[in-house]
């Protein structure tokens, strides 16, 4: 049934051929200019028809489209590991990719035997350009439907002209070894300038049996607005399409670990996540383009480092606090929600708590709950590493911190006790606003890790996992003309430098004291990083945000 849709789909799409072009409609266009030379008729090599048969134009496309999505290869190497000749959302399992790609996706191979032949066109013949290999591949991530326009080819052509930054300007980041564990890749999808997107993407593991998971090591860029790694419970990812969305049909799902920056989530010692043969994985990622000029690429990595089932005496458990009923009128005063959370899950070890709002947030705090009332003091997000009682309290929503217990706190999750979540916004902007997925809408979020016993473990003090960046205070943010900056230490003698979002440096200047003003110039609008080095040996780094 599903395949009939996607013909049905097809013939209605191109019996009307609409202004737009579909997607589909260009990659069968780059197959006949550069490959279908060759590969043509009954004859074609492997058998690989690309011209397709029929009397027409549409019977010809739709010959082809049927001979590739997810169809099984000539090639006995690929056929072997399961992959297609276009295996719907995942490039690395498209064999037609494989043997097109030629280095533009860097993690992405023919086999090393050589069973899989040589790249293609072959020596002599015409080469895919980059745009052209790159609709293919955004084709593909995009699940290679049949119907419907899901590339900007545009956007693509700017990319590749030039006007163009990319979450990973180095390449990607190094994989574990074979023998440690391997590596996820969610993307690239491509933004805009000023472009907002959140994906969502079910990831087969393919895992052959089940394994224990001790570290995620989570890579995303400095437009990140968040990265959430979910699992499908058993059957959950039914009915699921492939490739990019932008709902997250969660009926049957767990989450594993969410991050607002790149970080490496090393589990205590002996503790584990426990992920089963077979398990299938959901990818969440949102980018904001922050730049005014430039088209965006958009990447996750995620290295994933296992151990045999059976070694931690402890499996870590994930879950996500929503309090998702939180209006907030536009009239600029604090408006505070709060929410009890009491599960009657007894006795845990929490090891981390992270709070998530977006942009008109001001505060997020969690406290200890004992007989019916809030006590203790968890978790502050305007410190430092989530550590209530510092002394320049400062919160920045684009780096919420995670708070570590080292060692696992207990606590109670009962009737009477628990935890107690509250986070504040003052909201100065153009509309009231409500839960929502968007920067302009906002967010009351919890992520809370645990186990639910301590026998075993041995919690090592986590290494910092960010610079102290969190501590400078930048006002205003985002910032026009000129934004004051506020250290928590005196300075006797520092460098301020400032990078633009190619990392190049555009400005350096000497500071002192514990307050300095840096003035914006002619630089335009867009995302900027700096850096402040002092003379006692630390180290700032972060963010500012040049308006229109």
């Amino acid at each position: 049934m599903r395949y009939f849709t996607l013909l049905l789909s097809f013939y209605v799409l191109l019996s009307g051929l609409s202004a737009q072009e579909a997607t589909s409609i260009e990659v069968y266009n780059i197959l006949q200019a550069k490959c279908a030379t060759c590969h043509s008729g009954p004859d074609a090599p492997q058998g690989l028809d690309l011209e397709g048969t029929g009397g027409t134009l549409l019977a010809r496309m739709q010959d082809v489209y049927t001979t590739l999505y997810n169809q099984t290869p000539a090639n006995a190497t690929a056929a072997a590991k399961g992959d297609a000749y276009i295996y719907p959302g995942r490039v690395d399992r498209s064999f037609l990719f494989r043997k097109l790609n030629r280095g533009l996706e860097p993690t992405v191979h023919l086999d090393a035997s050589g069973d899989e032949g040589q790249s293609m066109p072959p020596y002599g013949q015409p080469l895919l350009t980059d745009v052209e290999k790159e609709m293919i591949r955004q084709w593909i991530l995009y699940g290679a439907p049949a119907a419907g326009t899901v590339v900007d080819r545009t956007i693509i052509e700017d990319y590749y002209s030039g006007m163009a930054q990319a979450s990973f300007p180095d390449g990607p980041p190094p994989a574990p070894a074979p023998e440690e564990g391997f590596q996820i890749k969610m993307g690239p999808f491509y933004l805009a300038p000023g472009d907002e997107l959140e994906y969502f993407q079910k990831y087969e593991l393919e895992l052959p049996e089940e394994l224990e998971v001790n570290r995620l090591d989570m890579k995303i860029g400095t437009y990140s607005h968040h990265f959430i790694m979910y699992n499908f419970g058993q059957g959950g990812d039914a009915g699921i399409a492939d490739g990019f969305r932008t709902d997250p049909f969660h009926n049957n799902i767990n989450l594993v670990a969410a991050i607002q920056e790149t970080t490496d989530l090393n589990l205590p010692q002996n503790t584990a996540f426990r992920w089963r043969e077979g398990l299938v994985a959901d990818l969440n990622s949102h980018y904001i383009n922050y730049s005014a000029t430039l088209v965006y690429q958009a990447e996750v990595y995620v290295n994933v480092y296992t151990q045999p089932t059976g070694t931690a005496a402890q499996e870590m458990f994930t879950d996500l606090l929503v309090k998702g009923n939180i209006p907030i009128p536009n009239n600029e005063s604090t408006i505070t929600h709060t929410q009890i959370v009491n599960p009657g899950w007894g006795e845990i070890y929490l090891w981390g708590l992270m709070g998530h709002t977006h942009k008109y947030g001001t505060s997020y705090k969690a406290w200890r709950r004992e007989s019916l009332q809030p006590t203790e003091l968890l978790y502050d997000a305007a410190c430092p590493r989530g550590e209530p009682g510092c002394v320049s309290p400062y919160f920045d929503y684009r780096h919420i911190p995670f708070r570590y217990f080292e060692p696992l706190e207990p606590l109670t999750m009962n009737f009477a006790n628990g935890l107690v979540h509250e986070a504040q916004w003052v909201n100065d902007g153009p509309a009231p606003v409500n839960f929502g997925p968007t920067s302009d809408d906002e967010m009351m979020v919890m992520v809370v890790m645990y186990t639910e016993d301590s026998t075993g473990v041995q919690v090592v003090p986590t290494e910092e996992i960010t610079t102290e960046r969190d501590v400078l205070k930048l006002s205003p943010s985002p910032a026009s003309d000129w934004v004051q900056v506020q250290s928590p230490d005196y300075i006797q003698e520092g460098t301020f430098v400032l990078f633009d979002a190619t990392g190049r440096q555009i400005w350096q200047q000497s500071v002192s004291g514990t307050r300095f003003l840096v003035e914006r110039g002619a630089w335009p609008a867009g995302m900027y990083w700096y850096q402040l080095q002092t003379s006692a040996a630390k180290a700032y780094t972060g963010k500012i945000l040049w308006l229109e």
